[in-house]
């Protein structure tokens, strides 16, 4: 978490959080009229970050103002939505960088805020207040109704003024506010309260009528654009709205109640050195030189903030330095961890197809046993099947020879019967010719 501090810091900050932003920005802008923001922005769009922006659906310059204004930011290539007509003026001031990063302004993006005028942004990673920011702007993107979160997160008209309250209440020493135009019946009831329970209380800015007896100074710069209160030095509360009606319950104001020691330091060292140039406090100086003891104190006092804001600026540079290296340190956690996120994809992938080739081969291989397993089965069939066909061929063929024997020995018996018959016959002749013959002879004799 860290503070900034306008005019000092100048517009440094905002352009290293819109040239550093990765993934989106998420801005809720009332006026804008520097160039190098706008360019910035374009710059952002132009490197594939996308740039949601969100304006008021009517400022104080009329509609050709905020046409002009919307106008330009489309040209940056930034996306533009109005806000809704249900209140008096949208008039917070918050950008998400890389839904990671929550600004929480009190100064516009122009020259006369950022240069010219005292006001204060914080800065924080802090998740919840993050997570709820997001959630205000989807809400007032969309014209959706937002309920309250966290206690931390003032937001008007819905949660700010009993919250404000309470944190005004629970001044125990002292308390010290920055506010251009504290009018506000019920706030300034409560100061006075705390007051006359012993806490001190001073006032940068001006105070209504019912004021009078509170401790008010004006503020003795250029120009005080800056609500923000410090108290007992353990606390601060920074934002868009200030202790007015109007902007506690008629427009849309955010702020943020911080506990972080850096930041409530450094805010109540810059207070002391804007009081210490009133004229109340050149007045109390003067007086306090007639007591020597009292000038060491007040000079060691004034020691003490200038060493307090020094030591707070560079703590805050120093913890600039830490968060930019956090940032690249967790960018490149954040690469690695992709990448073996898909390296652990990849290696899986590779698995489940080696699984998936292994299983085909399984598969090709059974298939190519069954294959063979029938293949093996057909021609075992088939060379059965030839057997018992040439089997069968030879049987019927012997079948066949053996009938041809049979009539062959039948023609063969025939044969013989015949040619026995032939020789029978003969042979009587022959008998009977011999017969006659001898006959003959014996006849002749």
């Amino acid at each position: 978490m860290s503070l900034i501090v306008e005019p000092e810091d100048g517009i440094g900050p905002i352009l290293g959080a819109i040239n550093r932003a990765k993934t989106s920005i998420d801005i809720g802008i009332f006026r804008l009229d520097r160039p190098d923001v706008s360019k910035a922005l374009q710059a952002a769009v132009a490197r594939g970050v996308p740039v949601r922006t969100l304006i008021a659906h009517t400022n104080r310059g009329g509609d050709k103002r905020l046409r002009k204004l919307e106008q330009n930011l489309l040209k940056t290539g930034a996306s533009v939505r109005r806000t809704d007509d249900d209140l008096h003026r949208y008039h917070n001031k918050i950008m998400i960088v890389d839904r990671a990063r929550l600004y929480v302004l009190g100064f516009n993006y122009t020259a006369l805020d950022v240069d010219k005028s005292r006001s204060f942004g914080l800065v924080t990673r802090n998740r919840v207040l993050v997570r709820e920011a997001i959630k205000l702007f989807e809400a007032d993107s969309l014209r959706l109704p937002y309920a309250a979160g966290p206690k931390a997160f003032l937001v008007s008209p819905v949660n700010a003024r009993e919250r404000l309250a309470i944190f005004l209440r629970g001044a125990r020493k002292h308390l010290v506010l920055y506010d251009p135009k504290l009018t506000d019946p019920m706030m300034i009831r409560i100061l006075h309260e705390r007051r006359a329970a012993g806490v001190s209380v001073r006032i940068l800015g001006t105070l209504g009528k019912s004021g009078a007896g509170l401790t008010a100074e004006k503020f003795p710069g250029k120009r005080l654009h800056v609500r923000a209160i410090v108290r007992d030095g353990q606390q601060a509360f920074l934002g868009s709205q200030g202790l007015r009606k109007l902007e506690l319950d008629g427009r849309r104001e955010v702020g943020v109640i911080v506990r972080d020691p850096k930041v409530v330091s450094r805010m109540a060292a810059i207070f002391e050195s804007d009081w210490a140039l009133t004229d109340r406090a050149r007045q109390d100086k003067a007086e306090a030189k007639k007591d020597e003891k009292t000038v060491a104190k007040i000079e060691a006092a004034a020691a003490e903030e200038v060493k307090a804001e020094v030591k707070a600026k560079t703590e805050a540079k120093a913890e600039a330095k830490l968060e930019a290296k956090e940032e690249a340190r967790a960018e490149v956690k954040a690469e690695e961890k992709a990448e073996a996120k898909e390296a652990k994809v990849e290696a899986k992938e590779a698995k489940a197809e080696a699984k998936e080739a292994k299983a085909e081969a399984k598969e090709a291989k059974v298939e190519a046993k069954a294959e063979l397993k029938a293949e093996k089965k057909e021609a075992k069939a088939e060379a059965k099947a030839e057997v018992k066909a040439e089997e069968k061929a030879e049987a019927k063929e012997a079948k066949v020879e053996a009938k041809e024997a049979k009539v062959e020995a039948k023609e063969a018996k025939a044969e013989a019967k015949e040619a026995k018959a032939e020789a029978k016959a003969e042979a009587k002749v022959e008998a009977k010719a011999e017969k006659k013959e001898a006959k003959a002879e014996a006849k002749a004799e």
